[in-house]
């Protein structure tokens, strides 16, 4: 099946493996919360054991370094394309609120990304994704 919209995850490269881990679910947890229609319908075993609905469609993630980060970033902006962004600062935190704080205290051209996702249009999505590889 063929979507007409797109969720792409960009993770900064150079992160330990439990780093891009955990701002991959972070990021993904931003598009379901944010966008509507993108979660589906509850899935059940043939036990009949409940479990929770996820996405209904797939999610691509991509690698990037610092530049390419910030490229996609500026493109995203620039295309009022929904968007998560995942910082430096992040890591040093414990909760939502001090997150929130965190890039509140950046102007967006400086914000030191390590992640960011952006959910819409296929098209819109491949253009501002253009040139990052998918991640290994």
């Amino acid at each position: 099946m063929r979507f007409d919209t797109k969720i792409g995850i960009v993770v900064r490269e150079d992160l330990a493996v439990w780093q891009k881990l955990n701002v991959t679910a972070f990021l993904a947890s931003a598009v379901a919360g944010g966008a509507e229609d993108v979660i589906g319908e509850p899935y059940a075993d043939g036990s009949g054991n409940a479990y929770l609905a996820m996405f209904r469609q797939p999610v691509l993630i991509y690698a990037a370094d610092a530049e390419g980060l910030t490229r996609v970033h500026t493109r995203a902006l620039t295309r009022g394309i929904p968007t998560a962004v995942y910082i430096e600062e992040m890591f040093k935190t414990g909760n939502d609120d001090d997150n929130r704080a965190a890039v509140t205290a950046v102007p967006a051209d400086d914000l030191p990304l390590v992640g960011l996702a952006v959910y819409g249009p296929r098209n819109l999505i491949d253009k501002t994704l253009k040139g990052l590889p998918l991640h290994p």
